[in-house]
């Protein structure tokens, strides 16, 4: 929340200057460079002082960055539904962890945009491999269709299980894992909202309708 602390040259609030300023010290390292790394902050990147990498174009050209989303959902829902609540109110930041939950917050949101964005070279590969159904089914706007066509359910289920199981033994303490103490995180909060998470960004059937509109209106591409 701006304003909540207060910082000596700026309007945001900490969450948001810890990003920002993260950012500027990673792109002085090339980190931006990358071509599945997106800024939230990108006014604040300043010229690396390694030299540029020559990355190959594997991507077809296009505009999709949902940060902006995916840092308003992860503020208001995902970290309300997942964080344990202890019902007690809140308290001066010199009395909270403000500093290490800020850090915290700035990874986990990291790397999810990197997980979402990398959905780009999956779309890529999954247009590539099925480009004759799949540009019927972007010209028809067919998002049921494409969804079928791109998604394993076996694969998906998999990866449920798994988020589980990593949530539930992360969030426990290993002293207190056979007792009746409470999760520290909502495993529940957690499985469901990966399951849901193509909403946060319109996920692969977004980054796939986008991708192939780019390639069905330029064929030449």
């Amino acid at each position: 929340m701006p304003g909540g602390v207060q910082i000596p040259d700026s309007t945001l609030s900490l969450f948001d200057w810890v990003l920002r300023e993260q950012e500027r010290f990673h792109s002085l390292v090339r980190r931006y460079q990358s071509p599945d790394e997106y800024p939230f902050f990108p006014d604040a990147l300043e010229t690396p002082i390694l030299p540029a990498l020559n990355y190959p174009r594997l991507l077809h050209p296009n505009t999709v960055n949902v940060n902006d989303k995916l840092k308003q959902s992860y503020i208001q829902h995902i970290l309300p539904a997942a964080c344990a609540q202890f019902g007690r109110e809140e308290r001066a930041e010199g009395q909270e962890n403000y500093g290490s939950a800020a850090t915290c917050d700035v990874l986990c949101l990291q790397a999810l945009s990197r997980r979402i964005h990398f959905g780009k070279f999956v779309a890529e590969v999954k247009f590539r491999e099925k480009r004759e159904r799949l540009t019927e089914l972007i010209q028809k706007e067919d998002r049921k269709g494409i969804e079928e066509v791109i998604t394993n359910v076996a694969v998906e289920k998999k990866v449920l299980e798994r988020l589980r199981l990593k949530a539930k033994t992360y969030g426990t303490d290993p002293m207190e894992a056979n007792s009746e103490s409470p999760s520290k995180i909502n495993v529940d909060a957690v499985v469901a909202m990966y399951r849901v998470g193509h909403q946060l960004s319109g996920g692969r059937l977004m980054l796939i309708i986008c991708l192939g509109s780019c390639h069905t209106s330029n064929q030449g591409g």
